[in-house]
């Protein structure tokens, strides 16, 4: 039997319903932040995430798809958003229309790992990103979005994390920091750290398997070797989060995992009875060097990225319920196959004026078309037989009180609207 490949999986039923409100309540929240949709390919070229997202990082060096296609080129399935609406945002000129451009993201990311719950190898994020913006002030803003949302969606016990790794002296310097202090205690790390040791040492302290050791907890803070400009910035963002009230806590070892982050980094957690190491729900930064690194003008940057599937999780361990099935308004049965073409006409019609409606496409009698328009949860069921197609009329039984209405064609919508719209 052919099967989905592993880390994959099926949307549909329930699941399908909270992923489609949960996009239309994205949609919304990002219309009312005036940010516009983007969508970019599911594959780019491998340049793309190389560049962008850092050689050094595991998504990089273990996790990607990379693949060559029939014309020779070097293509990788999108690990994350955000360097392919980089990409977007340079080869399509937008650095020249006025600033700043903010941009939001949902679809597919493809990453090679372990299979686990919260954790796929297709998996969905929701994202933003502002481009040409260096005020502080947008750095809060999108922390906000964060927080709205899991507002919006009755999510409580979140917990707002932040630090700044500063700009690029600021980072210099604490790297230089972190290669003198770890150097004694290289054979104690693990074989990743090792190789990040050389390759970016801010890396180790996102380390998943040495977090434990003193040696880790003992580390150089990022906030010791932050300069002038970017304590100032820091602070401001506090400052904005406190005028927000946003409860937050500052985390000295919060680095992120990707290389692009400059200043402000953030994660957000649930703090979820038995949801265990899957807590981080979304997270993100400022990256005021990517756009360059990627070939495009020096252009500020922030955003983040949430996985989609993980925030459903925390939901169902919250028991917040946001299937949202839409009612059926009316469902179609006719006496026979002679009157079908005039039912098929007269649910076009009602389709076309916003109304939900389906039809009996089985021949089903007249006693299994009640129950199944039962099943369906219709609030109206549409009979046509011989004598409504010859008068152009239709039969209307109301599926709750069970009154039936006799409706000349030209009144139907008249009729629907002051029913269903009542309700």
């Amino acid at each position: 039997m052919l099967q989905r490949p592993k880390g994959t999986y099926d949307l549909y039923g329930d699941d399908a319903l909270k992923i489609l409100y949960l996009k239309k309540i994205i949609n919304s929240l990002m219309d009312k932040y005036n940010f516009k949709y983007f969508q970019t390919p599911i594959f780019e070229s491998s340049e793309v995430f190389h560049r962008g997202v850092g050689e050094t990082t595991d998504i990089v060096s273990k996790e990607t798809y990379d693949f060559t296609d029939r014309g020779d080129r070097n293509l990788t399935l999108r690990p994350e958003g955000t360097a392919g609406i980089v990409r977007c945002f340079i080869e399509n000129k937008l650095y020249a229309e006025p600033m700043p451009l903010k941009a939001w993201y949902f679809g597919s990311m493809f990453r090679y790992e372990r299979p686990q719950s919260g954790r796929n190898r297709e998996f969905s994020q929701f994202g933003v990103e502002v481009f040409g913006c260096d005020d502080v002030i947008m750095d809060a803003e999108i922390i906000s979005i964060v927080v709205n949302l899991f507002s919006l969606l009755g999510l409580n016990g979140i917990k707002v994390n932040i630090n700044s790794l500063g700009d690029k002296e600021s980072r210099d310097n604490y790297r230089e920091a972190l290669l003198d202090y770890f150097k004694p205690y290289l054979n104690d790390l693990c074989d990743d750290c090792k190789s990040r040791y050389e390759k970016n040492p801010l890396r180790i302290l996102d380390c998943k398997v040495d977090s434990d050791k003193i040696v880790m907890k003992e580390a150089p803070k990022i906030a010791d070797y932050l300069n002038e400009e970017s304590k100032n910035h820091f602070e401001e963002v506090k400052k904005y989060l406190d005028a927000l009230n946003i409860d937050y806590i500052v985390n000295d070892n919060l680095v992120r995992g990707l290389d692009y982050y400059t200043h402000t980094v953030f994660k957000v957690d649930a703090d979820i009875k038995g949801f265990g190491s899957q807590n981080v729900l979304a997270a993100g930064g400022r990256y005021n060097n990517l756009v360059e690194t990627i070939g495009g003008p020096k252009t500020s940057g922030v955003g983040f990225a949430l996985g989609v599937e993980r925030l459903l999780l925390a939901l169902d361990a919250e028991n917040i319920d946001i299937a949202e099935c839409q009612p059926l308004d009316i469902y179609g049965m006719c006496m026979s196959d002679d009157e079908r073409p005039y039912l098929l006409k007269i649910v076009n019609y009602l389709r076309l004026n916003g109304f939900n409606v389906d039809l009996d496409y089985s021949g089903r009698n007249l006693k299994n078309n009640f129950k199944h328009a039962d099943r369906l949860g219709a609030k109206f069921i549409i009979i046509i037989g011989e004598e409504e197609v010859k008068n152009d009329f239709v039969t209307i039984k109301d599926n709750d009180t069970k009154e039936e209405y006799k409706i000349k064609l030209d009144e139907i919508i008249d009729f629907f609207d002051n029913r269903i719209s009542e309700e």
